[in-house]
């Protein structure tokens, strides 16, 4: 089989062609240009007895990260899993804020910070890629997250203090200067999730959510206040039409400073607070 071959059959499958590339360049090693040059060029066997089901996969809706296993995150190339949300464009935004923060001098350069929820360990490990001299601690319920997030953090050697368990739960005792997380935001009857059906669902919905999606948002900022030293900031990602919310539930929890931030198309996705 040739490269224009595979291509033909992604086609006749419904994969998006660059989708296609994209998955023949990372098999290949090669970028998308070499492959445009070299349609002729033979696929290695087993790459060639794989690729109808790497088309299969991708056909039914499974995210090009879960296919080829890393997906680029604020420079890093992080190892995902389904046991891990695939990182997103708008969580970047959130680390950019927390870095505002840290750079003019509301969190201290070399404070400890603690990301509640990591994943893939996304967050925790872009903070400490960008400012290595802090303390970073980063927890989640599921083991198999915590795998690959202490995967990633040994792949990158950025050393992360990781804290298994759910939330403020995991890590009692701690006090940090920031606290960041991408917490499940979705209501469970969202029409989007049909969609991130590969994704973990204990990701993406709240436990025992009354609908709305903000359970776990309401539970991090009402446990927030023992684990923040004084002048802390709580930083939270949430979905497009809680901003409003989640202000209101900052400022009845004593946050001052409370903001929200818009996302590049505009959506409302990131809100903070600041202990007093």
């Amino acid at each position: 089989m040739r490269i224009a071959d595979a291509l033909a059959q992604a086609r006749e499958a419904g994969v998006d062609r660059l989708d296609a590339q994209w998955l023949l360049g990372h098999h290949l090693q090669q970028g998308r240009a070499w492959l445009l040059t070299h349609d002729d060029a033979p696929l290695p066997a087993a790459l060639a007895a794989a690729w109808p089901a790497l088309l299969a996969r991708r056909a039914a809706g499974e995210p090009l990260a879960y296919l080829v296993g890393e997906r680029e995150f604020c420079g890093l190339r992080l190892a995902v899993s389904p046991a891990v949300l695939v990182p997103r464009p708008e969580t970047e935004d959130l680390v950019r804020w927390a870095l505002e923060l840290i750079d003019a001098g509301a969190v201290p350069a070399a404070g400890p910070v603690l990301d509640l929820g990591t994943g893939s360990g996304a967050i925790a490990l872009a903070l400490k890629q960008a400012r290595p001299l802090l303390t970073v601690h980063a927890s989640d319920a599921s083991p198999d997250a915590l795998a690959v997030a202490r995967h990633n953090a040994q792949r990158f050697e950025l050393p992360v203090q990781f804290h298994p368990g759910e939330w403020w739960q995991a890590v009692p005792g701690l006090r940090v200067a920031l606290a960041i997380s991408n917490p499940p935001y979705v209501a469970p009857g969202d029409p989007h999730l049909a969609a991130l059906g590969h994704e973990p669902l204990q990701a993406l919905v709240p436990i025992a959510d009354g609908g709305t999606g903000l359970a776990d948002l309401k539970r991090l900022i009402d446990g927030a206040a023992p684990h923040l030293l004084p002048g802390g900031w709580l930083l939270l990602e949430h979905g497009h039409d809680q901003g409003e919310a989640v202000r209101e539930r900052l400022a009845q929890a004593g946050f001052t400073e409370v903001a929200t931030r818009s996302d590049l198309a505009g959506l409302p996705r990131c809100s903070a607070g600041r202990r007093p």
